[in-house]
């Protein structure tokens, strides 16, 4: 289906000037960061042609893409989580944070976001409340603006689609670009996901520090 901005109106309409769309990549990955992109658009009706979810787009079609939306919205970030702060802080930890570093990149601009609209059914971006009894943290220095959820977003909304393709295309980078240095894990075509060359590898060679340890990674004893 093709994205609108049907979700971004209705928000510019409840009074939002900024709506930022915010996805993530690989959440599922083995080894590498897990990414987060986010695009702030303010009110507008078109974007770029072709615009889809990330993962409807060729590798080619996704470096053009995220070429082109550097002329949408009025701000963009990509930020990440290391495997080592994935271990530290479990997924959706790693997730916040990652979102929350791409959200202070935005402010650092001086773009203030007013609503999110953040893809899937469960929100990873807000932090939980805290109690009395709660080890203190250090507080954001841009606060989470609210969240909406958009289940299936990427394929919907066109500012969390542009998120998606800014996220896809600075990962995937990252794990070409690692590759080189661990050329037996295949980051090249599999990116860090659980392919069988990835996972042989492992079983042969061991976890390298862009794994995520604290996941079940496979072992010379066990398939």
């Amino acid at each position: 289906m093709p994205v609108s901005l049907d979700y971004e109106l209705a928000l510019w309409n409840a009074g939002a000037r900024v709506v930022a769309g915010i996805d993530e990549v690989g959440r599922g990955a083995l080894a590498g960061p897990v990414t987060v992109g986010v695009c702030a658009v303010s009110r507008c009706d078109t974007w770029p042609e072709g615009l889809a979810d990330s993962k409807r787009l060729t590798p080619a079609r996704r470096e053009t893409m995220a070429d082109a939306l550097t002329e949408f919205g009025v701000a963009r970030a990509v930020a990440h989580a290391s495997a080592s702060e994935i271990d530290a802080l479990g997924i959706v930890g790693a997730l916040r944070l990652a979102g929350t570093r791409a959200l202070e990149a935005i402010a650092a601009e001086g773009v203030v976001v007013d609503a999110v609209l953040l893809d899937g059914k469960h929100d990873w971006l807000t932090p939980p409340a805290t109690s009395l009894f709660d080890e203190p943290h250090e507080a954001s220095a841009a606060p989470t603006p609210p969240v909406m959820m958009v289940i299936k977003g990427d394929d919907a909304c066109a500012s969390i689609a542009a998120g998606s393709v800014l996220a896809k295309v600075e990962r995937d980078a990252i794990m070409v670009a690692a590759h080189e240095a661990h050329p037996h894990f295949g980051w090249a075509g599999n990116k860090g996901y659980g392919a069988a060359v990835h996972l042989d590898a492992i079983r042969e060679h061991g976890p390298s520090d862009l794994h995520r340890r604290s996941w079940a990674l496979p072992t010379p004893d066990a398939p």
